[in-house]
């Protein structure tokens, strides 16, 4: 198959100091044409590295970036047909929205009448028809990202990158904007590589999910993938909020997590684990069937409840969609697992 971008053994360390650690370490992964694949992981785990050697800002230290077929490892940004959008926009102040757009056509050569052509057509994509004359500063935030968005699209890239796109935005235009990103990628069939470190924007918008850890690859796959089949503890926990709870496993599959008995989806070993469980996979019950609990925290969310129990396995935090049973501080309940959102994962 042939990938859009391919890391093969790709190590990065800086300096030239051969006891200097790495920061990425031979990891390998690859992104289809036509794709958007999230890098996700927590602050210094490598993520960005990884973006800025896709885009040619950065140089391997050993291994191979394979693009569209071809070995770019030793090409700059010139080089490579690949266009980066960072978290501060980057536009011109001074210049009006179809400038900005049009600055990197200018630059590669081509007629202004063409240029400015291809900037309106890209900025109708975006839902910015009207908008030429404006300069940034007379533009909302969201607006500002679409305009920082068409002039990466503008360039027709066989690559885009996005580094953390959306962390200055608020809640509600975050997730309008990642719904634009997507369908956007879709419809034009952009092979798109995109760090975040927000699980639930990696969930929105993704193909494919590398999730990294300390430079390495943690585990790899689609979103359903790593929610609901984590294979590590660090997975299980970093992807969403589960809890991890020490289980038994027995000889005949079935693992023991506190009073109850529970069936894995995947085979494993008879001996210690870890049981990964979702807030939302707990049942309560009233007639105190399950693990016994006491409610010592709740919090009202609008569309859901936040209980946090005390039991046997140490505090478990509950969601709820139940608003119609509010639950008294105190109240003495029963929890049980539903077949959705638990994981056994092994013990580190």
């Amino acid at each position: 198959m042939n990938h859009g971008v391919e890391f093969k053994h790709i190590t990065k360390r800086y300096g030239t100091d051969g006891s200097a650690p790495l920061v990425v370490k031979g990891i390998d992964f690859e992104i289809a044409k036509g794709t958007l694949t999230t890098i996700l992981g927590p602050s210094g785990c490598g993520k960005t590295t990884v973006l800025r050697m896709i885009a040619g800002l950065e140089s391997p230290t050993s291994g191979q970036v394979i693009m569209d077929g071809r070995d770019v490892t030793t090409l700059g940004p010139a080089q490579r047909n690949v266009s980066m959008m960072f978290q501060s926009y980057a536009l011109f102040p001074h210049m009006n929205v179809v400038e900005n757009v049009m600055y990197g056509l200018k630059m590669s050569g081509v007629v202004k009448a063409e240029a400015r052509r291809r900037a309106g057509e890209t900025l109708h994509n975006v839902g910015l028809v009207g908008y030429d004359e404006r300069l940034p500063s007379e533009l909302s935030g969201g607006q500002q990202q679409r305009v920082a968005l068409a002039r990466s699209l503008v360039l027709e890239p066989a690559v885009l990158l996005f580094d953390e796109p959306l962390s200055n935005l608020d809640a509600r235009l975050r997730r309008e904007m990642r719904e634009e990103i997507r369908t956007l990628q879709q419809r034009l069939k952009l092979t798109v590589a995109y760090v975040t470190h927000d699980q639930s924007e990696a969930l929105a918008v993704s193909d494919q999910i590398v999730v990294m850890n300390d430079g390495n690859i943690a585990q790899r796959g689609t979103p359903q993938d790593l929610y609901e089949r984590p294979q590590s503890e660090f997975v299980a926990a970093f992807m969403g909020e589960a809890m991890l709870f020490p289980g038994t496993a027995g000889a005949d599959g079935r693992v023991q997590l506190g009073p109850l008995l529970i069936t894995p989806r995947q085979s494993v070993a008879a001996g210690a684990v870890k049981v990964a469980v979702r807030p939302e996979a707990w049942h309560i019950q009233r007639d105190g069937r399950g693990i016994a609990g006491v409610l010592r925290k709740s919090a009202y969310l609008g569309s859901f409840l936040e209980y946090s129990f005390e039991t046997v396995l140490g505090n478990i935090f509950v969601v709820s969609p139940d608003l119609t049973h509010v639950l008294p501080l105190g109240a003495q309940v029963g929890l049980t697992l539903a077949d959705h959102g638990v994981s056994v994962v092994r013990a580190l």
